[in-house]
């Protein structure tokens, strides 16, 4: 049997940044995911491997079984029931084995995915053979929670055919979890995205695992449900960005300007907590869909203008609001910035013309354009046919 898994990317609505200085932050699930299957061999096959297709970027690996086994040797038996960080000398092993792999120069990257694989896999499921294919509709590295979406999927289809999770292997279609095993899953993809991220804040493989979206302050994680569909264009500008150097950036600004910078987080926690509230607010007709949108497009705009004073906005960030504006449309940056994302709201009575132009006008800058639901759901799995 095979089992198919998918997990939503985020995108970040407000907070970014002010959130490393006790800001509040929301964050949210959008519908572009990545997919996963998980297929194991029948004795008929005589297959003793594990093999891993990275369709997006045309990479196949594949490891004999015993060769894992052997690398970690040291480790305890598997228990899918008791999420485990991967030690120093697992990680050493695991690396030795990802370093026989000769991946390419310029997708170098991957390694540490692959790594959180290996850990993942074993980890659950033990030494078997299965071949595993991965497919994304999120672009890498681009601040839309791509690793921590493969994380969940990838823990979400190894635990269905695991015994730590009871599931209907006779649903037809898209399946969730229950609440208990959606905890488990969530920490099997924290340890994931440690091994890939180090020190990684948690928010964006439970925003995957969980969907709708969060509020996040002081280490503090509040599951928030939204009453309202909001659709966005996400610009990727396809600049590359140092995380940690933008991070460090604001925090050596902060210590120039304390007083200035400390009512800029202030107002970032205001924006974000009024966000949170108008998300929820039930909206029953037009009118106050339209009035809850403007409000949410004014509070973008002001967070944006907030991060422009904590320094981390980018020449292609600029020129998406500037493109964004002359259509009387509300965008901020997501994520780090420094190039990355840009988020522009697109109202429930824009046209799809005004769409199209923007869009046309944004990729002939040279950027990609995704359109995409904010706050749907969070990792479903699938047996059989997913159509």
């Amino acid at each position: 049997m095979e089992v198919k898994a998918r997990a939503p990317g985020k995108i970040i609505l407000s907070g970014e940044h002010a959130v490393v200085h006790g800001s509040t932050a929301i964050a949210s699930s959008i519908d572009l995911y990545t997919y996963v299957s998980l297929r194991f061999p029948t004795p008929s096959d005589n297959d003793d491997a594990l093999r891993l297709q990275l369709k997006d970027v045309g990479l196949e690996f594949s490891w004999p079984i015993g060769r894992i086994k052997e690398a970690l040797s040291e480790k305890d038996i598997p228990n899918s029931a008791v999420p485990t960080s991967c030690s120093i000398e697992s990680l050493r092993s695991l690396a030795a084995l990802v370093d026989e792999l000769k991946i390419p120069e310029a997708k170098i990257g991957l390694g540490a995915g692959v790594l959180a694989f290996l850990w993942l896999y074993s980890s659950i499921q033990g030494y078997k053979p299965a071949t595993v294919v991965i497919t994304s509709e999120l672009p890498l590295g681009s601040g839309l929670g791509s690793s921590a979406a493969f994380c969940v999927a990838l823990s979400a289809a190894l635990l269905s055919f695991s015994d730590s999770v009871n599931l209907d292997l006779s649903h037809q279609g898209w399946l969730t979890f229950g609440e208990s095993e959606l905890e488990l899953l969530n920490k099997w993809a924290f340890e994931g995205e440690k091994i890939i991220h180090g020190k990684p804040s948690g928010i964006d493989n439970t925003v995957s695992t969980y969907g709708n979206m969060i509020k996040f302050k002081s280490g503090s994680l509040t599951r928030i449900k939204t009453n309202m569909t909001l659709k966005m264009l996400i610009t990727n500008t396809k600049v590359g960005r140092n995380t940690k150097a933008l991070v460090a950036g604001v925090s050596e600004r902060t210590l120039r300007h304390p007083e200035a910078m400390a009512s800029v987080f202030n107002a970032v926690d205001s924006i974000s907590t009024e966000l949170a509230t108008i998300i929820q607010s039930p909206a029953p007709d037009d009118l106050s869909l339209t009035e809850k949108e403007s409000k949410i497009e004014e509070l973008m705009e002001m967070n944006q203008g907030l991060l422009q004073c904590m320094g981390v906005s980018h020449a292609s960030i600029e020129t998406v609001l500037r493109t964004t504006l002359k259509y009387k449309l509300a965008s901020k940056l997501t994520g780090a910035g420094g190039g990355g994302c840009v988020l522009t709201l697109l109202p429930t009575l824009l046209s799809g013309t005004v769409v199209d132009k923007v869009t046309s006008e944004l990729e002939s800058c040279g950027f990609h354009c995704l359109t995409a639901a904010i706050g749907g759901n969070g990792v479903e799995i699938c047996f059989g046919d997913s159509s």
